[in-house]
Parts: C-alpha cells; sequence; structure tokens
C-alpha cells in the first residue's frame, strides 16, 4: 500500500479560544494571585531555614541536569561515579520546601492545582514562576536548596545502601536529551554519558528480571510550528530511558525507606487481573505475536518493537493491564497493596517536587527518616487526603492534555473531510472501532462495524470539528 507524505498544521491563532474554552470547562487555575505571588517572592528572597537547621555543603561536586530542551524547571540533577566494582549515584531534588511555607499562600495554591499542567498554547505551573523556574529550579551556576540522595549500587546495579540529606548544591552544566544522544552516539568517553547509560542498562535488566513492565507506546504529541501545531509519534531517546531508570531508582529506594520506617505516600497499582491477561494473550494470538506459555508478559512487552502495526495494536490492548495505580499514604500500618505492579517493587513520587504536590511530602518523610527526626505534623496531617487530592489533580491533567490533542487533530483535520487516509486499527469497541492514521499522528474512532484488530486499513475523514473536539471516519 503505498504511502503519501503528509504535513498537516493547525492553524494557531484559530486554535487559542478553543484551548481557552477547554481550560474553562475543566477548571484549569489561571494567574496565581497577588498574595500567592507575594509570598512567593518574599521566600525566594528569604528561604526557610532547613529542619534540624543545617545543610551539607556539595557545591564542589559537578552535578549536571538532564532534561527536554529549554526546561527550566529543574527538579533534577545528578552526580554518578563509579565506587569499588559498582557505583555511586548522588541525585539532588528541589527542596521546594524551602520555600513554601505550610499553610501559606503558595502551599495552599498547591493543593489547588496538584500538580503542573500543559496545554500546546501554555503551561500552567504548580509553583509561581519566581520559585519554579528560578530560585527553587537547580539551574546551571547557581547555588540551591536540594535534598540529595545518595544510593550506593553494586557492579549488577542493586541497592547496596541509601541516604538522603539536606544539601546545597551547584550544577554545573545543563545537558538535554538529544544533545546527550548525539553525544553517546559519537562514542563520548565522559562520565556523565557512559556512567548514565552503565547504570541504565543495569537497572533496566534488574527491572525486567524482577518483572518491571513498560508499555513502550509511541506517544502521540503535539509540537508548534511556525505556523501553529502539528501532530506526530514520537518514541523516546534511548537516554531519556536511562534517565528515568535514576528516577525510577530514587522512588524504589524511597518506598523501601517509607515502609520501613513506618510512614509514607506510595504510588500503588495492584497486579494485572488474571482474566485481562487471559484475554490479552487471547489477543495476541489473534494477532500472530508469538507469547510462549513460559514468558510472562513483562519479558514479552520488552522483546516487542512498537514500531510494527500488529505490535502498536496488541499494546494498546495491553493498557487494560495498567488500572488501579494510587496514592496511598499510611501512618503506622501499611496498606494491602505496597507495590507499584509495573515497577515490580514499592514506590514513591519523591523526583518532581516542583511540578507535582506529593513529591514535597514523600521528600521531607524520607529525609526525616534518614535523620532520625519526628515527621513534621504538616506532612503527617496531610497523608489522609493527599492521595485523592493527586487523583483529581491527575484526572483533570489528563482530561486536558486530552481535549487539547482532539482540538489539534480535529484543526489539522478540518480541511480534508472525505479524503482517505491510511491506518490501523488498534482496538475493536461495541459499534465501531479505533484506528491510528500512519499520518498525521492521530487516533480516532471509525464508526462503522468491522475491521480487524491490527489490520491495515483504508478510512474516510467523515468529521472533524473542533467545536465537539471530535474527529470520526468510516472505511473508505
Amino acid at each position: 500500500m503505498p504511502r503519501r507524505r503528509l504535513h498537516l498544521v493547525a492553524d494557531g491563532a484559530a486554535l487559542r479560544p478553543a484551548f481557552d474554552r477547554l481550560r474553562a470547562e475543566l477548571k484549569v487555575p489561571e494567574a496565581f494571585d497577588p498574595d500567592v505571588l507575594a509570598e512567593a517572592a518574599a521566600s525566594a528572597r528569604d528561604p526557610r531555614p532547613p529542619l534540624g537547621g543545617s545543610r551539607t555543603d556539595l557545591t564542589d561536586l559537578p552535578f549536571v541536569t538532564l532534561d527536554p530542551p529549554g526546561a527550566t524547571d529543574l527538579d533534577q540533577a545528578m552526580h554518578l561515579s563509579r565506587h569499588g566494582s559498582g557505583y555511586l549515584v548522588r541525585y539532588a531534588i528541589a527542596d521546594v520546601s524551602a520555600f513554601v511555607r505550610p499553610g501559606g499562600a503558595v502551599d495552599a495554591e498547591a493543593h489547588r492545582r496538584v500538580e503542573t499542567l500543559y496545554a500546546p498554547d501554555r503551561r500552567t505551573p504548580l509553583h509561581p514562576e519566581v520559585l519554579s523556574e528560578r530560585a527553587a529550579s537547580l539551574l546551571p551556576g547557581e547555588v540551591r536548596p536540594a535534598f540529595v540522595w545518595s544510593i550506593w549500587l553494586d557492579a549488577d546495579g542493586a541497592v547496596v545502601e541509601s541516604d538522603v540529606r539536606r544539601s546545597v548544591v551547584q550544577s554545573v552544566a545543563q545537558l538535554d536529551y538529544p544533545s546527550v544522544q548525539r553525544a553517546f552516539d559519537a562514542a563520548a568517553t565522559e562520565d556523565a554519558y557512559v556512567l548514565l547509560h552503565e547504570i541504565g542498562v543495569l537497572r533496566l535488566e534488574l527491572g525486567r528480571a524482577r518483572g518491571a513492565i513498560s508499555l513502550n507506546l509511541a506517544d502521540q504529541e503535539v509540537i508548534p510550528t511556525a505556523e501553529g501545531w502539528t501532530l506526530a509519534y514520537r518514541s523516546p531517546l534511548p537516554c531519556e530511558e536511562w534517565n528515568a531508570q535514576i528516577s525510577l531508582l530514587t522512588g524504589t529506594v524511597a518506598g523501601e525507606l517509607m515502609l520501613d520506617g513506618g510512614i509514607g505516600v506510595l504510588r500503588t497499582m495492584p497486579p494485572a487481573d488474571p482474566r485481562d491477561l487471559a484475554r490479552l494473550r487471547r489477543t495476541a494470538a489473534a494477532l500472530g505475536i508469538e507469547w510462549r506459555g513460559e514468558v510472562d508478559y513483562a519479558q514479552l512487552m520488552a522483546a516487542l518493537d512498537p514500531a510494527e502495526p500488529l505490535v502498536a495494536a496488541f499494546l494498546q490492548e495491553a493498557a487494560v493491564l495498567f488500572r488501579g495505580a494510587a496514592w496511598v499514604g499510611f501512618d503506622g500500618t501499611p496498606p494491602t497493596v505496597t507495590t507499584h505492579a509495573a515497577v515490580a517493587a514499592p514506590y514513591a513520587h519523591v523526583t518532581a517536587p516542583l511540578r507535582r504536590l506529593v513529591d514535597r511530602y514523600g521528600l521531607e518523610i524520607c529525609a526525616a527518616i534518614c535523620a532520625d527526626e519526628g515527621v513534621p505534623d504538616w506532612v503527617r496531617s496531610a497523608l489522609p487526603t493527599l492521595g485523592e487530592e493527586m487523583a483529581d489533580g491527575v484526572r483533570r491533567g489528563n482530561a486536558l492534555d486530552r481535549g487539547a490533542t482532539d482540538l489539534v487533530e480535529a484543526a489539522i483535520l478540518g480541511p480534508h473531510v472525505g479524503e482517505e487516509f491510511e491506518a490501523v486499527v488498534v482496538d475493536l469497541r461495541e459499534g465501531g472501532a479505533v484506528v491510528q492514521l500512519l499520518e498525521p499522528a492521530v487516533v480516532a474512532i471509525c464508526d462503522d462495524d468491522g475491521g480487524e484488530l491490527g489490520a491495515r486499513v483504508r478510512v474516510r475523514l467523515a468529521e472533524a470539528s473542533i467545536e465537539a473536539r471530535r474527529v470520526r471516519f468510516s472505511w473508505a
């Protein structure tokens, strides 16, 4: 089947009012109130002293950050080194607590926002930019308060010992994913690249051995252009996965620390329902994907190529295994479910406090446990409700992301109603099928009954409505 090259772009000016309507519908917060901005500016000038009154000075270590190009809200910086036959991972996380007074205006607003929200035209930050992009951000060349995790690994990448302390750090470089990947591919010898790869690969292997799993779906991304926005399918670069392993390592260490300390807020997910696994095996057989009985689904997922159309359809179906994730606070008796099935270990969010509310609480808990100090009352009092706050905020963020993508899809395809496109059937539902266009990067409903899961098909665009945020196809 021949493919035609398409480069369809949505008009940016025409879409902005639609984005504003979507935000209003979802009650996305707008500008910060004056009292929040005033308190944030004051705390940026005069941060709160740490619990216990002192910080470890680690400004002599050359920490670096690694983020998407152009990022300014830098939560994490790392310093990787060899330690005997193993490794020492030092992971600095922005100390947002130094700038947010419990019960104050910034704190209350963070609980209202819950997380930083992203739309194609605008980012809605969790904290005022004077904090999130300046005073608290781990920008290069700036001395910053931070929680620094020290995690000793053996030669296989397994955790030997860990600790987290309030410190001060200074990043020496702001790296981005494309440049790091290019440097590694060009055989760079700097530790920042070599050790990230070594540790990342070791941690990936350990995760797969214990049953950790990732769907490895190609992301549907809205991409800015000179005229507005377009859509593309994007798979993460290898160095993004290595970097993610450092964050996952820290989150698993934090989860174990909370369980040992008898207090915390875990990110949990129950094991997959055996009925869902059985159905997924039937789907694999229908798509011609070999799934031998002795191979568990984590091993299978790691071996699949998401660029293959049949695999893309299978991975969409596999999403059913990732249900039931939650944030669970506890003080004393741990929750019934203490692990995250996709991580295959206890896990806690502690690496993105500039952009996610719960991390500030997790960091305070872990630092208090390591210092053998009492967990602050303001942290303990938040634990019963923090999980539901996070769930509500993430639901809003997911709705904003999906709604914005639907808008861009409709705007891009609007002038092409009646035209035919090549697609893959990635899901079957009552009364229709979900199809993924090969180009542009659109996922939408084909209303008519019919189609086989994983089949390459031609579909005709029947509707593309910005007002309804809806795109529909029929079989060509």
